[in-house]
């Protein structure tokens, strides 16, 4: 059973793997001649009740991966760095951390989350998808985005 552990987005294992996605975003990213934005993650955005960082680990404890999600207001959520480890894609994994992510909205009282993505990201979109998320008109302004989604999550 893989679990979920909230811990502070600036504890240095949220750093490292946030470095990870980092890296592995600017690497895969080319919709934007300035490249891609780094925008390190507000401690106080993640913490609750504003907020949460999960961390994912395997059952061998191996941390495979993490996510976070931070309160826009006090009915929506919005899902933030949701990202596997290359080991750990396919596995079902990130899947459940939205799941996990999309409980914690409904916990803090959110009745709809919001994300946004990359175009560049075909399997993150196709899990967004196939979660229930529809696409939607852009709710922010992050040029890294290319898709926005929202789902209901109302009854969670």
């Amino acid at each position: 059973m893989t679990a979920f552990s909230p811990i502070p987005v600036d504890d240095p294992l949220a750093a490292e793997l946030l470095d990870e996605y980092f890296t592995s975003r600017e690497l895969g990213f080319t919709s934007h001649p300035g490249g891609y934005r780094i925008v390190h993650p507000d401690p106080a955005t993640f913490t609750p009740p504003a907020g949460v960082f999960v961390v994912v680990t395997a059952d061998d404890g191996t941390v495979i991966g993490c996510g976070g999600l931070r309160m826009l207001n006090p009915s929506r959520g919005e899902i933030k760095h949701l990202w596997m480890r290359p080991t750990a894609r396919g596995t079902g994994a990130g899947r459940a951390l939205l799941a996990d992510l999309e409980r914690r909205a409904a916990e803090f009282g959110a009745t709809e989350v919001v994300l946004d993505t990359n175009e560049s990201l075909e399997a993150a979109q196709h899990i967004y998808r196939t979660s229930g998320y529809s696409e939607v008109e852009p709710y922010n302004d992050n040029r890294n985005a290319t898709h926005w989604f929202r789902k209901s999550i109302v009854g969670q």
